[in-house]
């Protein structure tokens, strides 16, 4: 194996958080190749740090011996890998920190291995705030010697760093650790609802959970969306919970797993997606649920334009 010091780190995906993860890879020490999508900027920014910008994605690849991947799921990630083969050399790992569905990992990862080339799964936790701060969450499926060569590039973007097993294991805990935090989502959703019609805002509502045993950090980020019309605190979209839930969904089927509970939280993104919530935030299903309810809510006009949440 290489030596961790003399790695070069190829990135795609400098969105929400893959800009601060890389962000963090060449701020301590690797050399870092990248390369834009739509928006320059995040690139721009990284080349500034003291990154270098790839031509395409075969160039990416030739140049790199690790690639991180941060996409939005796995027809994405299928694409990139493809645009990747070409140039990618034996003894390169390429790790895809997207939220995927672990059927396609796991096949990726067979093409791949064909030509000497290794593939791990490093999903992440915690928000676009945690990725440029380095103290993201990540659960990484790949063999021991693998992941004793990422461990020290993980360490750059992530403060807890858990191998849960071998490729695609990381996908799937993913998903369930995403059904039970979009499951609380769904659950704040309606229950805020049900307290609106029975009379008892927001405000009250939170009175009782802040610091009480329903209380948890994934609802104090949650909760000031209904609270305080901030849109920012939680930058996760309807779009990506609902596609999560189809894989996971997909997952329960391929096991024999009854998920009655995973499809009704399916079920309350569905809603809002086709409500056309897709680019909004996770906590402003709360907002959907309480329209399809006939809740009269001041949130509903201060929704942010579709695209703005993005």
């Amino acid at each position: 194996m290489t030596p961790p010091s003399s790695e070069t780190i190829g990135f795609v995906g400098l969105g929400l958080m893959g800009h601060g993860m890389a962000k963090n890879i060449v701020e301590k020490g690797f050399r870092l190749i990248v390369r834009a999508h739509r928006n320059r900027k995040p690139l721009e920014d990284l080349v500034q740090r003291g990154a270098r910008e790839a031509r395409d994605l075969t160039d990416l690849a030739r140049r790199s011996s690790i690639v991180f991947l941060c996409v939005t799921g796995s027809r994405e990630v299928e694409q990139v890998v493809a645009g990747l083969e070409p140039g990618l050399q034996a003894g390169a790992i390429v790790v895809d920190c997207s939220t995927s569905d672990p059927n396609s990992t796991l096949a990726l990862a067979q093409r791949l291995a064909a030509k000497g080339v290794a593939y791990a799964d490093a999903p992440l936790s915690r928000t676009p705030k945690e990725a440029w701060e380095g103290t993201l969450d990540t659960m990484v499926g790949a063999d021991d010697a693998v992941f004793a060569r990422l461990r020290p590039v993980l360490e750059t973007w992530a403060g807890k760093i858990v191998h849960i097993g071998a490729v695609g294991d990381g996908h799937k805990m993913k998903l369930i650790n995403n059904f039970i935090s979009l499951g609380y989502a769904a659950l704040y959703s309606e229950a805020l609802t049900l307290a609106a019609k029975v009379g008892i805002s927001p405000e009250r509502f939170d009175k009782v959970i802040d610091g009480g045993r329903m209380d948890c950090s994934f609802y104090q980020t949650f909760r000031r969306w209904s609270l305080t019309g901030d849109a920012e605190a939680h930058k996760f979209t309807i779009a990506n919970a609902y596609k999560d839930l189809r894989y996971l969904g997909a997952m329960a089927d391929a096991a024999g797993v009854v998920d009655t509970v995973g499809a009704a939280v399916k079920n309350a993104y569905a809603v809002a997606a086709a409500a056309g919530g897709g680019d909004h935030f996770v906590p402003m299903l709360a907002t959907y649920i309480e329209r399809a309810n006939g809740v009269s809510s001041e949130r509903w006009g201060q929704l942010p334009q579709t695209g703005q949440s993005k």
